[in-house]
């Protein structure tokens, strides 16, 4: 393989964690809770998908409905596990719940589907495509187009809807926002499903072009897109972009150029040091704390 195929490979791997990394951008940005239940999501959707296809439904609504429950999921998991917990004297509680959450949802996944791995069928039906010797499946022209679909539509939704505004505020200061009449609790439950229905569409889209589903799939991606989201700039959405194809760039290489053994120490050694010269990431900005 090229120079050329690894790099669209990198990038379209990248453009998976990129969407996830939304997700853990927008509730922390937002909500400033790290949600690491976000990675099983993934899985949801996934299983989601493959069992609504193998009892015959088509496709595309397979996925909108993996994205309707899985919105629904995330809606669910911060009213009953978060919001108790959003004024707790110790952001550990919040943390050690999201940890339990994470092995709530693996340990129901391994209940009601087995531990077997399931082969994923693909619902991306796009050929391939051939140019000057480069193989870009359809798999992969589908992943980088839904990357930059999401995230120029959730920049625009953002900035210049009403909802997105009061995302901003409750983002900036949730007391002031509630007191200018922002419902705290309905941005933030907005948040989690808007991240929710990402992890579904790209936990269908990394099923799609690697097919095996366990109860374990969401896992390493979750974490590889944390990571991606940290080292973008947590809390910013292009920085989640940038951050998460980055990533998946450096991954392909690894494994191609150095050890594929070696390329997930590879992908955290890099963040390692990217936070050892600028510890807010590479579009974070540095915020000043009044005392």
């Amino acid at each position: 393989m090229s120079f050329l195929n690894y790099l669209i490979s990198g990038i379209s791997l990248g453009s998976v964690y990129a969407i996830i990394a939304l997700g853990y951008t927008m509730v922390y940005g937002i909500a400033k809770m790290l949600n690491f239940a976000h990675g099983d999501v993934i899985m949801v959707g996934a299983y989601v998908v493959f069992y609504s296809t193998a009892a015959g439904m088509p496709a595309i609504p397979a996925v909108l409905l993996s994205v309707v429950i899985c919105t629904v999921l995330g809606m669910v998991i911060e009213a009953v596990a978060y919001r108790p917990l959003r004024s707790a004297a110790s952001p550990l509680a919040v943390l050690i719940t999201a940890i339990g959450v994470s092995y709530l949802l693996q340990n129901l996944a391994l209940l009601f589907w087995s531990s077997n791995t399931k082969s994923f069928t693909s619902v991306v039906k796009i050929p391939a495509l051939k140019v000057a010797g480069l193989n870009i499946s359809g798999e992969t022209m589908v992943t980088i187009l839904a990357c930059i679909v999401i995230v120029v539509g959730l920049t625009l939704f953002i900035n210049k809807t009403k909802p997105g505004q009061a995302m901003l505020a409750v983002s900036e200061d949730k007391g002031a926002a509630q007191l200018m009449g922002i419902n705290v609790n309905a941005t933030i439950a907005l948040t989690f499903a808007i991240g929710s229905g990402l992890a579904a569409t790209a936990g269908v889209l990394l099923c799609s072009a690697y097919p095996s589903l366990t109860p374990y799939t969401g896992s390493m991606p979750g974490i590889k897109a944390f990571v991606a989201a940290v080292f973008g700039g947590i809390g910013s959405i292009p920085g989640a972009m940038i951050g998460g194809i980055l990533l998946g760039i450096i991954e392909i290489f690894g494994k191609a150029y150095i050890s594929s053994q070696m390329a997930d120490a590879i992908v955290f050694a890099v963040l390692i040091v990217v936070l050892l010269v600028k510890p807010t990431g590479l579009l974070g900005k540095q915020i000043q704390e009044k005392v």
